[in-house]
């Protein structure tokens, strides 16, 4: 009897050895994840309480705080909505967009155009129609091409067209700062540029010498192109801007005209002969 029960003795033992086994590896594993499992970070964070556009001032309807709950906090937040209220803002914000330090002017620095001029740039307004602002496509943002068109002294005082600043953004158009949301043209009498003190003197002496055209480019578009200009001349010259060249008629020598063929006749006079030429 005692040998029959042995067996299933044995089998007790090692199913009691496995479970308990089995538990102590279970609670040493959820001591070693535990320390893992961080607690979320909470913070207030202010937002935008609804779009807002570039160089607007902002004012306690314009912000809302939020509870923040995630893992990290970004850069440059800020928490406290009074730290927010009278400063302008360099960049457009959507609804709910954390407001960061980066997005807003300095405290005092107001807003509206010039808090949007980068350090050692300036804002120069040119005075534009229907057929130089690109009939109304050039809007805040955009990038153009400044096209001059003066007489040239080199050749003559004949008029010549040349590209004298390449990818220039434009600030605003007529007094505002923002872009169509539709992307309608809209006629506009003048045009600022963002410029470096360099181009602002270029361009403001190209005004007064010339007429200014001014050429739409892509965004994406930031290549600098090498030209060298054209001038009336040119606009009626042939393929690959050659000059058609003059020929002039050869003038050959006269041929002198071919000597006239004579005859011979052969005459028999008493038995004589004798050749007579005519």
């Amino acid at each position: 009897m005692a040998r029959r029960t042995r067996p299933w003795l044995m089998l007790a033992v090692a199913l009691a050895s496995g479970g308990l086994a089995a538990l102590l590896a279970m609670r040493y594993l959820q001591q070693r994840t535990t320390p893992l499992s961080a607690q979320p970070i909470r913070s207030n964070m202010v937002v935008a309480a609804r779009p807002l556009p570039v160089g607007t001032i902002l004012a306690d309807q314009h912000v809302k705080t939020i509870e923040w709950t995630g893992g990290s906090l970004p850069l440059g937040y800020i928490g406290n909505p009074q730290d927010v209220v009278g400063r302008g803002l360099i960049s457009d914000l959507q609804e709910n967009e954390p407001l960061l330090e980066s997005k807003l002017a300095p405290k005092g620095a107001g807003g509206g155009l010039p808090i949007i001029i980068n350090e050692g740039k300036r804002a120069l307004t040119m005075r534009v129609n229907e057929v130089s602002g690109v009939a109304g496509f050039v809007t805040p943002n955009t990038r153009v091409d400044v096209l001059l068109t003066m007489e040239n002294q080199n050749t003559g005082g004949e008029q010549a067209t040349r590209i004298i600043m390449q990818d220039m953004r434009v600030l605003a158009a007529g007094q505002s700062i923002q872009p169509d949301k539709e992307g309608k043209p809209r006629s506009v009498p003048v045009v600022t540029f963002l410029v470096t003190p360099e181009q602002a003197e270029t361009l403001a002496l190209a005004v007064q010498q010339g007429s200014i055209q001014l050429a739409l480019r892509n965004q994406l578009d930031t290549t600098e192109v090498k030209t060298s200009g054209t001038r009336r001349s040119a606009l009626m010259r042939g393929p690959g801007g050659a000059a058609p060249s003059r020929r002039t008629a050869s003038r050959s020598a006269p041929v002198p005209a071919p000597a006239p063929q004579s005859q011979v006749v052969e005459v028999y006079r008493g038995g004589v002969r004798t050749l007579m030429r005519f």
